[in-house]
């Protein structure tokens, strides 16, 4: 039976993903730092869910995570949804620098244990939710898109970590539109997609191992366009949320 660790898996895509991810068949270790909500999975699927209380930005959070592997019984998809994100057209500082503690901090820390694991074990999976924003710059949301970037970059390097080391380590980066969840609970967003259709999308680009994927046409539309665009005339959109 496959297995598979789900970080960020009590609300949104991951618990959606998780979700399906037990209907296929999977055992699945879930974390997260909401754990009535994790006691509440298990307790739908005790024979095929562990759960571990998990906060990405603590330092305990790497033992944590091996704890679970642990509990699993080993691990062959690890999965990455833990991730916050802010509108901060005010540029408060503490806004920006959470934002680089979970996004970033906390990203290296997961990613680089999952990598490890790997390492050791010859073969795996790695899959992160990153965004679209990464593509550019969005003036009113400066650190989720930068951090956000960072992601991108930082699973293209890893990748190519593991081929220089000759490591049998997939990786595959979702990048996501706008999708109703917690995370975007404030302002109008267009083109919003909902967690549980975005989860089949995720699943299914996760059995075929693709490399990035960004979610849905219409979106892979818009990266296109987004692109092309050159920085002077970017900086001179009248960006809204």
């Amino acid at each position: 039976m496959k297995k598979a660790i789900i970080i960020g898996a009590t609300s949104g895509i991951g618990q959606e993903v998780a979700g399906i991810l037990v209907q296929q068949g999977w055992r699945i270790g879930i974390a997260g730092r909401r754990e009535e909500v994790l006691r509440s999975m298990q307790q739908a699927n005790p024979q095929q869910i562990e759960i571990q209380h998990l906060d990405v930005t603590k330092e305990n959070a790497v033992l944590h995570l091996t704890e679970l592997i642990d509990r699993l019984g080993g691990m062959d998809l690890f999965f990455l949804s833990s991730g916050v994100g802010y509108q901060n057209r005010n540029l408060e500082p503490e806004i920006e620098l959470n934002t680089a503690r979970t996004n970033v901090e906390g990203f290296i820390r997961m990613v680089t244990a999952a990598f490890d694991y790997f390492k050791k074990t010859k073969n795996g999976h790695i899959a992160v939710i990153s965004s679209i924003a990464g593509t550019k710059g969005l003036g009113v949301a400066p650190a989720y898109s930068a951090t956000k970037r960072f992601q991108n970059t930082y699973i293209d390097a890893l990748a190519q970590l593991a081929r220089m080391q000759h490591l049998n380590i997939r990786f595959t980066d979702i990048r996501p539109g706008f999708v109703a969840t917690d995370l975007l609970r404030n302002g109008k967003y267009p083109m919003l997609m909902h967690a549980d259709k975005m989860a089949e999308y995720i699943v299914r680009a996760l059995k075929h191992k693709k490399r990035v994927t960004v979610i849905d046409g219409r979106y892979r539309l818009l990266v296109f366009f987004w692109r092309m665009i050159p920085r002077w005339l970017w900086e001179r959109l009248p960006i809204k949320n």
